[in-house]
């Protein structure tokens, strides 16, 4: 099995912002980080949004924070969520199904299973899961803040 593009990007999109909590992150921190492009991004964006994953505000200091914690977040409702539209197979396919073994097959059969062990097996594992005590991932995904530099004499008395 083969995972989409805009399942891998959503499960980055995701992952940033599970690591990234207590604030809004934007696109354009997201692209940079996770390699991706924003218009890409932005349909994913709209579509995780939709689904509920993601609460996105719009405006000047807008951006996106996950709707709910990431240990309420299980991979295998969101790959079954983003990957259910594409076929496993072309005779899975209401439309464009051009094979004639469809009615005989039991490739098919086995192929349905293999798809439902893929996502149980994806069904207990949290967002949380992924991003938990994983430096190398929270090295990657959150953005170094940069350092308040006092530029005038009232900044360094308000530092102190």
């Amino acid at each position: 099995m083969r995972v989409t593009k805009r399942t891998n990007i959503a499960m980055r999109v995701l992952m940033f912002c599970a690591v990234n909590p207590g604030r809004l992150v934007t696109k354009a921190e997201i692209a940079r980080a996770c390699n991706a492009s924003e218009n890409h991004l932005a349909q994913i964006i709209n579509q995780l949004a939709q689904l509920g994953y993601l609460h996105t505000q719009r405006g000047r200091n807008g951006g996106l924070e996950l709707s709910r914690p990431a240990d309420q977040i299980h991979i295998g409702e969101i790959f079954r969520a983003l990957e259910a539209p594409v076929p496993l197979a072309e005779c899975f396919a209401d439309v464009d199904n051009t094979c004639p073994l469809t009615e005989a097959c039991r490739l098919r059969t086995a192929l349905n299973d293999a798809a439902g062990a893929f996502y149980a097996t994806l069904d207990p594992i949290s967002l949380d899961a992924l991003i938990c005590d994983n430096a190398p991932l929270m090295h990657i995904l959150q953005p170094v803040q940069p350092c308040h530099v006092a530029t005038s004499q009232a900044d360094l008395a308000t530092a102190e």
